[in-house]
């Protein structure tokens, strides 16, 4: 039985991440556990102090894929900033596969790119070695961290 699982990314401003990547991502802002109006009631009702919750905005903090198959991800905030390559990224299918012709991967692609970079992303690299059925782009998201688009 396979074993479901969260996915956690440290980040200074858990509310803009969760924004950014619930569009990037189809995915949507998570509601509150029932007997919450929001996530910061919620995190107060389980003891979080009043400077910590003073310093984590709305608690906006976590996204999920409105059909279910997806994994939950929680957007953690942490004091220390990003300083070095991720050991882990997303890979985004926006290509839609191999059995795409490459001219209409390589569109799709710079399409998501123009829409995710004017959600706040930016563009590290493009992929495209001569002679390879391969087309990809490595991008930023707002804080920094790693992903590719193909």
């Amino acid at each position: 039985m396979p074993v479901r699982f969260q996915l956690t990314i440290d980040c200074a401003d858990p509310d803009a991440q969760a924004v950014f990547w619930a569009q990037a991502l189809g995915y949507r802002l998570a509601p509150p556990p029932d007997g919450h109006q929001t996530w910061r009631d919620f995190y107060a009702s389980v003891g979080v102090d009043e400077e910590e919750l003073a310093e984590m905005g709305e608690g906006v903090d976590r996204i999920v894929d409105p059909d279910g198959a997806g994994p939950r991800i929680w957007f953690q905030q942490v004091p220390e900033h990003k300083s070095v390559k991720n050991r882990l990224h997303l890979d985004l299918d926006a290509g839609g596969g191999r059995s795409v012709p490459l001219e209409v991967r390589r569109e799709r692609v710079d399409a998501e790119v123009e829409r995710l970079t004017a959600l706040g992303a930016r563009v590290l690299r493009v992929a495209s070695p001569e002679g390879m059925d391969h087309y990809g782009v490595t991008l930023h998201d707002p804080e920094g961290n790693e992903f590719c688009l193909h």
